[in-house]
């Protein structure tokens, strides 16, 4: 590969396509399907498609909004919140929960999903989703770039304290990933990517 066959160039400046591939490129992404409440006790349901894990122990994960968002508020407020898998049966109520309404309305009622009491933390978890981690919040870091300047995004981080798996996605003591068919990011906006069980490979590392 050579000079001429590379598309380059700087952020800053541009991207010079129709669509700016950063999203594209960094894929697939997990979905950050948070669930928390305010200090009222409304209950918020929103996707995040900046989402990972962090550190195995303790287990750390977290989710980067764009601006500061209803989850970021109430979880700063609280403490608390809860991740649920996005899986491809539940992809349809997952995109609804993504519309923005107002702060007192209910997503689990606006996308008919069932909201279920966690153990440790008084967030509920969405009974239709196979796995819920629910999640003590550490930290929520304002992003900056290289010049220090101030991102309008706000990375929010939580120590997992408890998990809920369904047992059919567990065999001979295994989570099986591919099972529980979940969904990733795919792209940029709209475009998603199912995990399938038939689509997975297994290299083993060198050491």
């Amino acid at each position: 590969m050579t000079e001429k066959d590379l598309h380059f160039y700087e952020p800053k400046n541009g991207h010079g396509l129709k669509h700016d591939p950063f999203n594209a490129i960094i894929a697939p992404r997990p979905i950050g399907w948070i669930s928390s409440r305010d200090g009222n006790g409304n209950i918020n349901l929103a996707p995040y498609s900046f989402f990972n894990a962090f550190c195995y122990v303790p287990p750390i994960i977290g989710f980067s909004s764009t601006n500061w968002k209803d989850s970021a508020g109430n979880i700063q407020d609280t403490g608390e919140f809860v991740w649920n898998l996005a899986t491809m049966d539940l992809a349809k109520q997952m995109n609804a929960t993504a519309a923005h309404v107002a702060r007192d309305v209910d997503e689990f009622k606006v996308a008919g999903l069932t909201a279920a009491p966690c153990k440790l933390v008084n967030v509920p978890r969405v009974a239709e989703s196979p796995v819920a981690f629910e999640c003590k919040l550490t930290q929520i870091i304002q992003l900056q770039g290289k010049d220090g300047e101030k991102a309008q995004a706000w990375l929010t981080l939580g120590e997992v304290v408890a998990v809920h798996i369904d047992k059919a996605f567990i065999k001979d003591g295994v989570y099986q990933t591919g099972l529980a068919h979940p969904i990733v990011r795919a792209g940029r906006r709209g475009d998603y990517f199912e995990i399938k069980p038939e689509n997975m490979f297994e290299m083993i590392r060198p050491d």
